[in-house]
């Protein structure tokens, strides 16, 4: 077996198992949801969808790294393996992810017109990855800096 089709079986089963937590989840809570699971970039992922979930989101989806974490967890207590599979409940992280790169590329033409380092607001691991990752695309270089919560990126002029 290849590495990565090793690699590719391991994240179906991190989501086999993260679902199969979740769904107990979603019954204890009575709570209606389809979960659907898929591989991206190079991490499980697990998304839950239908009925009313917003208390699983929670206010600017605190509740969903929450969720997130002790679906990692739950994953790791099976595999023995550190987890980095990504949730995602009613789209609020596809919805926050556009957002998010829409916000880097304004940052960043601000940082190439004025040539200033440009801070964003304080964001949570997930947030501060997908800005990394527009930034990089825009051609600029950005950086993390100060403690947890009050963690932010800081864009860089080229």
């Amino acid at each position: 077996m290849t590495e990565t089709k090793k690699a590719a079986s391991n994240l179906e089963e991190e989501g086999e198992i993260a679902a199969d937590y979740l769904e107990g989840l979603l019954d204890i809570a009575d709570l209606d949801g389809d979960i659907d699971m898929d591989v991206e970039n190079d991490r499980a992922a697990v998304s839950i969808a239908g009925g009313n979930l917003s208390v699983l989101v929670g206010q600017e989806g605190e509740v969903l790294d929450a969720l997130q974490e002790l679906t990692r967890l739950a994953v790791h207590a099976v595999t023995g393996e550190r987890s980095r599979l990504m949730l995602d409940v009613d789209g609020f992280r596809a919805k926050r992810r556009s957002e998010l790169v829409l916000a880097a590329g304004q940052a960043a033409e601000q940082v190439k017109a004025s040539g200033v380092a440009f801070s964003m607001e304080p964001m949570n691991p997930f947030e501060r990855k997908v800005i990394h990752d527009a930034i990089a695309t825009s051609g600029l270089t950005s950086e993390s800096e100060g403690e947890e919560p009050n963690r932010r990126v800081v864009i860089l002029p080229a």
